[in-house]
């Protein structure tokens, strides 16, 4: 076996620090300047045999020129990681703290294609790129700036162009209050449990889940395959290197686009039925920013809150109890107990359940049924994952044919993974953060050892973002888009409390030019995201901005801009040849046309702070 050690003065070589792949230049010095420890294990690939051992840098370097760009040191001394060496996990080096950097290609916009939302022809207009791999962290930077993901492509619509256009919203977890219609869903999960009598009357409140076939008959902006090759990309991998997808990646995109649409429609079918808008009005939504009743409509804020019946003829038959009492010592205890029922048995007016209290309500011992969920990691896939693999994937099948109309051949087992268990997030585990660690999940609904219904959830450092829903249309009627809802709003609860930054539930995008998809608004407190300053703002002062116009900017400070936009492009960092450099020293180097006017738009659209942190893919 060949020895190998590694000088900051050779000849154009690569190697990686945990997992960041620096390169070096005997003219320049170092491009990247991240800390070089002066003494570690070295670890040399040569012709699949490993040699590890500690020494100093002797200003040689790896004998097998093939192998060159596997050499990296391995385990550096403490406090001497690059970026990113704080998050746990492994890279492919097996250094402790190891990130490995997100890899993007960018494809660019995509203009004039099917809408699925008003059904225009021509009407859409996104940018995406495809995204080899991606820490939460990028990821998490990249939904705050409009971006959601679909398999592993991420898109982005270009919100003053594309026909309907879609705001990233999201739930303030903490302070969600359900509303009627939410808790009568609960309420009816919990009942079907407990008795199994629940009227199987399928509602109609999930109509606009199948609207996500309008936009899946669409072409998918972007049917080029990725030509980056296997090789290209590995110096980036992990132990088990990514697999770059040449296959058809357009399905996704346009059904993650229309995903949100499996949840809460039974709540706006729900809160339809108590409180239908005349045609003249604007949505139930837009009723929340109103002013007040006038007199002689609506409650009457002077008088107390009305009270359940059953609480009124308690309270009537204690009273009845008190005044039929003796005198006597006995009755005058018995008064006193019934005096202390009278007390707790009026109703805590100022206490409302709130989700918890109906999810994990106590059951009756001869309970009917029995519900357990279950998060199980889908990227990569955990040995619960794959064990329930096939079982999972006949529900969606199902699902598709049902509720989608999708011919038998349509929902292939390869378009299951590709659009619903690839994806480019590193799973990453820190120590204030939740058990199950970061990254994506499948989070199974189980009836009676039988799946019913699966959430596709992504968890990040700061919130957990539905990605889709699929269910077994047997089960329609247990209203399971909108359970499910608020199930992802209790578990982001949840994991608060192991993580305290993760506080906000991501529904993917709120499309107010579109009624059918109004209906995520319902869930409050929630916030919608400026399109022009990427600030959040409450839903209630952007009702009236949309109702005017279907394109608005909410942040009405006139002298706001975007704090994290693009402001060098020359520290934008490039992936080219497999040797890690900024764009600046890239565009000294490239051959042929220059392509300043794609990684502009690529930088601008990502940030300044995601496009020096994320590597973008240059042939």
């Amino acid at each position: 076996m060949k020895s190998c050690s590694i000088s900051r003065k050779h000849s154009k070589e690569e190697f990686r620090i945990s997992s960041i792949l620096l390169s070096c230049c005997s003219s320049s010095g170092w491009i990247q300047r991240h800390p070089f420890p002066p003494e570690g294990l070295l670890e040399c690939v040569c012709g699949g045999e490993k040699l590890v051992r500690p020494r100093r840098c002797a200003g040689t370097r790896c004998e097998e020129p093939q192998n060159r760009e596997r050499c990296f040191i391995a385990n550096p001394p403490a406090g001497e990681a690059g970026p990113g060496a704080a998050a746990a996990g492994r890279g492919r080096c097996g250094a402790a703290g190891a990130m490995p950097a997100a890899v993007v290609e960018y494809k660019g916009w995509k203009e004039g294609y099917g809408c699925g939302y008003c059904g225009a022809a021509r009407g859409k207009v996104s940018a995406g790129m495809w995204a080899h791999s991606m820490t939460v962290q990028d990821y998490q930077d990249l939904i705050d700036r409009g971006w959601r993901r679909s398999g592993k492509y991420v898109y982005k619509p270009i919100m003053n162009q594309t026909c309907c256009p879609q705001y990233t919203i999201r739930c303030q977890a903490l302070h969600f209050q359900a509303s009627k219609s939410h808790k009568k869903v609960l309420k009816k999960m919990l009942k079907f449990i407990s008795k199994g009598d629940v009227l199987k009357v399928v509602s109609e409140e999930e109509p606009m889940d199948s609207h996500i076939e309008d936009v899946a008959a669409c072409d998918f902006p972007y049917k080029s395959e990725s030509q980056v090759s296997q090789s290209e990309l590995t110096p980036l991998a992990v132990d088990h290197a990514e697999r770059v997808e040449n296959e058809d990646k357009d399905s996704g995109e346009t059904k993650e686009e229309g995903n949100m649409q499996k949840v809460e429609s039974d709540s706006v079918q729900i809160c339809a039925d108590k409180d239908t808008p005349v045609p003249a009005e604007p949505s139930h939504s837009a009723k929340a920013v109103r002013a007040p009743p006038k007199p002689g409509k609506g409650a009457d804020l002077s008088k107390p809150l009305c009270r359940k019946a059953k609480d009124i003829r308690k309270e009537r038959k204690l009273q009845k109890l008190l005044q039929n009492q003796t005198g006597t010592l006995e009755g005058s205890q018995l008064q006193g107990d019934q005096a202390f029922l009278l007390q707790n048995s009026k109703p805590k007016t100022n206490q409302p359940k709130n989700i918890e209290d109906f999810i994990f309500a106590p059951l009756p011992d001869d309970a009917q049924h029995k519900l357990e969920v279950r998060v199980v990691r889908s990227s990569p896939p955990s040995s619960q994952f794959k064990a329930t693999f096939q079982e999972s994937y006949q529900v969606y099948k199902r699902y598709q044919m049902v509720i989608h109309k999708d011919p038998p051949d349509k929902p292939t087992i390869n378009q299951f993974t590709r659009f619903l268990c690839d994806s480019p997030l590193e799973a990453e585990h820190a120590p204030n953060g939740p058990e199950c660690g970061y990254g994506s999940f499948h989070q199974q609904y189980w009836l009676d050892g039988k799946i019913i219904a699966v959430g596709v959830i992504d968890i990040l450092p700061y919130c957990v973002s539905s990605v889709y829903l699929y269910y077994d249309p047997d089960f329609s009627f247990l209203s399971l888009g909108v359970y499910s809802a608020l199930r992802e709003i209790a578990f982001t609860r949840q994991l608060h409390e192991k993580a305290p930054d993760l506080c906000f539930y991501y529904m993917g995008f709120y499309i107010h030019s579109c009624p059918k998809m109004r209906y995520k608004g319902q869930y409050r407190p929630s916030d919608l995201l400026c399109p022009e300053t990427y600030v959040w703002t409450p839903i209630e002062q952007c009702l009236p901005l949309l109702e005017h116009s279907k394109y608005s900017r909410f942040n009405q400070d006139g002298k706001a801009v975007d704090e994290g936009r693009l402001k060098e492009l020359g520290r934008v960092r490039v992936l080219h040849k497999r040797t890690v450099m900024p764009y600046n020293v890239y565009k000294k180097r490239r051959k042929g046309p220059s392509d300043e006017a794609s990684v502009q738009q690529y930088a601008s659209l990502v940030g300044q702070t995601c496009s020096e942190r994320m590597l973008l893919f240059r042939s």
